[in-house]
């Protein structure tokens, strides 16, 4: 089994949790985004988006972190999904990771970071609009998580990973989550109490600091001294 992902990627990170939830073995294909490796003919026969990540199981090739993650807790059987009530509910609220709340996280990430290392202005408007989707949505998930510890009964579920992916670049792209006191909450039980996410937090960490090293170095070239 192989899993092809960049690790600073929140849908990369959804599967490799689960990976390492469940204690899977298997083999970790890295590669960078930021330098076109999903767009190899190798990867874009796996996958023609030239997206990550992607599965590969013997015959089985999956895209799509959520197709994977069900693959993969069906295969190896995992309280991840669990049954009844309970099984639609976290389909639920993986759809409504998919369909609303990750519509502004990944904007914001593009306009703070993709834009800054490719030298473009972001665009003001869609970080506005990213960060009205966040409210919106965001008092949304607080309302349902008040009360609760994890997004469906008090164990996790595939949905908590679907949701706390948006996580991962928090201290990057800076989604206005600190006013969401339950939400915050829930993602530090996940952290707290799931390794798997806390290690590939870790993981992402280290994936994206030269990153930043590397923006921060570009806004310091391009600081006008003149006036000073």
């Amino acid at each position: 089994m192989k899993l092809y992902g960049d690790l600073g990627s929140g849908s990369t990170r959804r599967s490799l949790a689960v990976l390492y939830h469940l204690g899977i073995d298997f083999e970790l294909v890295v590669l960078d985004l930021f330098k076109g490796e999903t767009h190899t003919p190798e990867l874009l026969a796996l996958n023609p988006n030239g997206m990550v990540p992607v599965l590969v199981d013997d015959d089985v090739v999956l895209y799509e972190a959520s197709a994977i993650n069900l693959y993969l807790v069906e295969k190896f059987g995992s309280d991840l999904l669990p049954k009844g009530k309970d099984r639609a509910l976290t389909f639920q609220w993986m759809f409504w990771a998919a369909e609303e709340w990750r519509e502004g996280p990944p904007l914001l990430f593009i306009e703070r970071i993709g834009k800054a290392l490719m030298d473009i202005p972001q665009n003001n408007a869609i970080v506005e609009f990213a960060e009205e989707s966040i409210r919106k949505y965001g008092a949304i998930l607080d309302a349902h998580l008040e009360g609760r510890r994890y997004v469906v009964g008090d164990a996790i579920t595939l949905a908590d990973f679907d949701l706390a992916a948006t996580f991962t670049h928090i201290t990057r792209s800076r989604p206005a989550y600190e006013e969401f006191p339950s939400v915050m909450a829930w993602h530090q039980r996940l952290l707290d109490e799931v390794p798997a996410w806390a290690r590939t937090r870790d993981i992402a960490d280290e994936r994206m600091n030269p990153v930043m090293v590397s923006i921060a170095a570009k806004n310091v070239e391009g600081v006008d001294h003149h006036g000073l």
